[in-house]
């Protein structure tokens, strides 16, 4: 590093993000090149930091994920150097950004790994909140600890476990599908779910393997710090103010029409129809014309790229979800100018078994997949797209299940050529298999399965499966030592 004064200087590599992405991305130059010198911006005090990583099988990845000081991670990695400043502007041309504090970072490499934001139904209505790193989810706490009741709305990963963690708190939540879940499975699947919502909770959840989230205050500086990972309820209590322990009701195929204040709906034709919705801080009129009061509504219907702070100025193309569009080496279209993670869009032809979703197991293969190839590119050397791009596969848990989603695990884009195998055993599990033409395209494997390895080698092997036919989810036969 070298500058001509404090607020100007200069690093080889810089790495915008205090993610899972960012932060995996600096650890892999650090660890490339000793000798020079990393800087790391982000606008949080802690990052995020992936820890007891496990390989399952050839491309399923568990672990876990920790908020750490970033004086840890200077300490492991002496030439990386963490500063805590958002970005403010980018000149890509001239290799060159300024943040927030006043900062210069003059760079010959820079990887964007600035991730996304929720999308808020309303914006700066106090009653109003989403959902998305370490400090909303604390205002959401201090909201739920004074409450009755609640709206949820989205139908995404943060909703189904909002709708499941929280106790002491009545929840209406509203759905634009036909079925809980609807991101990450089927009607089937979400029907073996539903029992969960509707019994109480167990009193002691199975332990979790991943390290639990802990929350810190913030200057207040109103920047977004990092995405939120597995098990980020698992840190904070998630109880309202009422003695039931689960009470959940769902509003089918419904989005929010209009928001109310308490002061706007007395006055609205609304509060002469509904006489006894009670006195409440904000109500919700969905578009199934419900309505209902509450002490605050939950906005976790999705996020947009954070890509704002580098696009004036600049000539990015954008893909159509408004991610900046890398190609398979995860460059942007600007100058030595990279992105990995939920900022991004993959703008190469996708393998026929993989598709982005902006979960944070991509964001670490894709934040190390950029290292390597900047890597490559310093050093002069090939790179071919890396094996995690082959096959879709996330594990997760939802409602207390282990959850993993291996290829099109919903059929996505096979149109009606395909067929479904389904295996069901209330309570315990259930297995969903698409096979296209004979071949396993994705599976849905939700309980203890332990079917997840010999699937993915099916799904990979494409192996024509015709002659099996339902014998393939027969519970009777062991399948893993069948196709061992």
């Amino acid at each position: 590093m070298a500058g001509t004064s404090e607020s100007e200087k200069r690093f080889r590599f810089v790495v915008v993000g205090g993610g899972i992405a960012g932060v995996t991305c600096a650890e892999q130059l650090a660890l490339q090149f000793p000798s020079e010198d990393i800087a790391l911006l982000t606008a949080a005090p802690l990052v995020k930091t992936v820890t007891n990583f496990r390989q399952v099988s050839k491309t399923l990845e568990d672990f876990s994920v920790e908020e750490q000081p970033a004086s840890i991670l200077e300490e492991k990695y002496p030439n990386l150097k963490v500063i805590q400043s958002a970005v403010k502007v980018l000149h890509a041309k001239q290799h060159m950004l300024q943040t927030e504090n006043g900062q210069v970072f003059h760079y010959e490499k820079l990887c964007l790994c600035s991730g996304a934001r929720p999308k808020l139904l309303v914006q700066d209505n106090p009653n109003v909140l989403g959902i998305r790193d370490t400090d909303s989810a604390q205002e959401f706490q201090k909201h739920l600890s004074k409450a009755k009741r609640m709206v949820v709305v989205g139908n995404g990963g943060i909703a189904l476990e909002l709708v499941y963690e929280v106790e002491g708190c009545e929840v209406i939540w509203a759905i634009k599908d036909k079925a809980i879940g609807n991101t990450f499975f089927d009607a089937g699947a979400a029907q073996f779910l539903i029992p969960s919502l509707e019994a109480d909770k167990p009193e002691k959840a199975l332990p979790c393997k991943r390290t639990r989230y802990t929350t810190a205050s913030r200057d207040g500086s109103g920047e977004l710090g990092s995405a939120l990972g597995p098990d980020w309820h698992e840190g904070i209590s998630l109880r309202g103010t009422e003695e039931v322990s689960h009470r959940v009701h769902v509003e089918y195929e419904c989005e929010i029409k209009t928001i109310y204040s308490q002061q706007d709906f007395m006055k609205s034709p609304l509060h002469t129809q509904e006489t006894d919705l009670g006195l409440w801080p904000v109500y919700a009129h969905l578009t199934n014309e419900k309505t209902f009061g509450c002490d605050f509504i939950v906005s976790a219907t999705g996020v947009v790229p954070n890509t704002e702070p580098f696009l004036h100025g600049n000539n990015f193309e954008l893909a159509e979800d408004r991610g900046l569009k890398v190609n398979e080496h995860m460059r942007t279209s600007e100058p030595d100018v990279y992105a990995a993670g939920d900022v991004c869009t993959a703008g190469w032809e996708p393998s026929a078994l993989w598709q982005q979703m902006r979960l944070w197991t991509q964001a670490r293969q894709m934040g190390w997949y950029a290292a390597r190839c900047i890597v490559a590119d310093v050093l002069g050397e090939p790179i071919e797209l890396d094996f995690c791009f082959e096959l879709f596969s996330h594990i997760t848990k939802f409602f207390n299940y282990k959850v993993v989603l291996l290829g099109k695990f919903n059929a996505q884009s096979l149109g009606s050529n395909h067929e479904l195998l389904v295996r069901c055993t209330k309570g315990l599990e259930y297995v969903k298999v698409v096979l296209s033409g004979g071949r396993m395209m994705g599976a849905i494997l939700i309980g203890e399965t332990d079917l997840e390895e010999t699937f993915e080698n099916l799904i990979l092997n494409q192996m024509d499966l015709s002659s099996y036919g339902e014998e393939l989810l027969n519970p009777n036969i062991d399948i893993e030592d069948y196709f061992d």
